[in-house]
């Protein structure tokens, strides 16, 4: 971690409206949950954050389509998408919820500060208006005509083709959500935040970024290149955060505003659990600490230039270390969509099969530099032919036969040779390789580099034949046991941060009673004698018939 004593990692917060798909793991929670699980590993004081954002406008959408409140959209979702979470072993310290009174306290702090530093200002403007329904339209209440590429359909505060964000009074076109008719324009009041006060700042900040990816320094200055424009931070809304003001009765502080609070307030919800309130400033408030967060590319904006801002608007705050945004994963070719129910449910996914597969096919499909596609085709090739036949035929092989011909104890080692010093070679490698992948966010490289070493393992194991040597030379034999048991062993620990629940499988059947962690990476110390428990299958293989009902339930869809 160089000269940072701790970090401080969050994901994006996922809209409690829907429960999670693929494409939301892919993104924002499985790379962020590796690196977190890494750096546990290596013994790092590292605390993981995250949370519902349960003010968005989908929520209210949701409402309306459902006749129900939006308090019961969220209380309905918050445990569905907490639960698949949990069950997928994306482990944060604390996943709390932006309805939550400490959120509000936090977000109308920020607000208040930001008038006391007159970085807000009230203005008159004029917004979309409704009169059938006889209400101001919110963003996302309007759809219409992008401003910049001419995108039919663009929502009412960024277009999802070209990723422009303007007001939703730019919009061509305009068609109220609720009504399905043309909105009228109508004046009211609102505050505003002087974002362009932050050009200078933001500027000076993103040059100094130098590990960032590309997409998010050339995002932020396609940005600072047109010149940042005062942003509105509040709305004429029935559901939210409550604008902290006497002469601001029925406005509430607008969700782009206060959803990014949300890891400030999830910390010191996790603080007060801790018993000691006053721990979150430690990870918010040092220059000793790390901030990372794990987002998609749609939150650029939010991330990298409107949350940065904020923090220096109010002071005394660490800025943004990493932003590793990721590119979309899609479906079969095409736009993963909740609304038209073209997705892979994440909790429909656990009810069928077992977390690690999906962790291992998405972690090594992950859109790092590039939008990438899931096909459940690829999921049950990635499943039999490397997880089942390399990873998991390698162990259950080893073990096996040392069940078999050994009682089930580590054999002894004699001298080397060339193919066995050439294996301790690899998994040394193996070592340095996927901790400098996990350390910097590249998930698909540790993949990679994980699964070669079973690949040297299996290729080893052929090559020393060990069915032929039990028969002509015991200590051959045993030693090319022994050497695949210590490479068995590094595996289960480099393995751990993609695909914990068979890591931890692999380190019981070793029986290995100390706490699985990075320093026994690389170390051959299994010694002869030592009592193996018995092996598992660790993966299934998945029958055409099962995968040929999950493609016709997408069909159907």
């Amino acid at each position: 971690m160089g000269e940072f004593k701790r970090t401080l990692v969050t994901s994006a917060l996922p809209y409690a409206n829907g429960p999670l798909h693929i494409g939301h793991i892919a993104g924002a929670y499985l790379p962020g949950d590796i690196f977190v699980r890494y750096s546990r590993l290596k013994g790092d004081d590292i605390v993981y954050i995250c949370g519902t954002d349960e003010y968005g406008v989908p929520i209210t959408i949701s409402a309306d389509k459902e006749g129900k409140t939006p308090q019961d959209i969220v209380d309905h979702f918050y445990p569905i998408i907490k639960n698949s979470f949990e069950k997928l072993g994306i482990k944060f310290d604390n996943f709390s919820r932006t309805t939550n009174p400490i959120h509000t306290e936090t977000a109308q702090d920020f607000f208040l500060k930001f008038i006391e530093k007159d970085y807000l200002v009230k203005r008159e403007s004029e917004q979309w208006f409704d009169p059938e329904k006889n209400m101001f339209l919110p963003d996302r209440y309007v759809t219409g005509t992008c401003p910049e590429c001419g995108h039919e359909g663009a929502k009412g505060d960024q277009c999802e083709v070209c990723g422009k964000w303007y007001e939703s009074v730019d919009l061509k076109n305009p068609i109220s959500q609720l009504s399905g008719k043309t909105p009228i324009l109508r004046k009211t009041t609102h505050w505003y935040m002087k974002f362009n006060e932050f050009q200078e700042s933001l500027k000076d900040f993103i040059d100094t970024r130098k590990n960032w990816k590309n997409n998010v320094i050339n995002y932020c200055k396609g940005w600072l290149d047109e010149g940042l424009e005062e942003r509105a931070v509040t709305r004429d809304l029935d559901w939210g955060i409550p604008v902290p003001l006497e002469e601001a009765e029925g406005k509430k502080i607008y969700v782009w505003f206060e959803a990014v609070l949300g890891y400030i307030s999830a910390t010191k919800e996790w603080a007060e659990k801790k018993g000691d309130p006053s721990l979150w400033e430690k990870y918010w408030k040092s220059e000793e600490s790390r901030l990372i967060h794990f987002i998609g590319k749609d939150n650029i904006y939010f991330h990298a230039l409107m949350f940065p801002a904020m923090l220096m608007g109010y002071g005394g705050y660490v800025l943004e270390d990493e932003i590793p945004a990721n590119e979309f994963l899609n479906l079969k070719g095409s736009k993963l969509s909740t609304s038209r129910d073209h997705a892979v449910w994440l909790h429909e996914y656990l009810e069928l099969f077992p977390p690690d597969p999906l962790r291992y096919v998405l972690a090594a499909n992950a859109p790092e530099g590039k939008d990438t596609d899931f096909s459940w085709a690829d999921f049950q090739s990635k499943n039999n032919n490397e997880l089942a036949d390399i990873l998991g035929n390698f162990i259950h092989r080893t073990v096996t036969f040392v069940h078999k011909y050994f009682d089930g104890k580590v054999p002894a080692r004699s001298e080397l040779n060339e193919s066995d010093k050439k294996l301790l070679s690899e998994i040394e490698k193996s070592v340095s390789k996927t901790g400098d992948a996990f350390s910097r966010f590249k998930v698909r490289d540790a993949v990679k580099y994980m699964m070669d070493l079973a690949r040297a393992g299996n290729k080893y194991f052929n090559e020393n034949e060990p069915w032929v040597t039990r028969k002509n030379d015991e200590k051959r034999c045993a030693t090319t046991l022994n050497m695949s048991l210590q490479a068995i062993k590094t595996l289960a620990v480099i393995a751990a941060p993609i695909i914990p629940f068979t890591s931890e499988k692999i380190w019981n059947i070793l029986n290995l009673s100390e706490t699985l962690n990075w320093k026994q990476a690389g170390v051959t110390d299994l010694k002869a004698g030592h009592e193996l428990n018995t092996s598992e299958v660790l993966f299934a293989k998945i029958e055409d018939e099962i995968i040929e009902e999950q493609e016709l339930k997408l069909e159907d869809r």
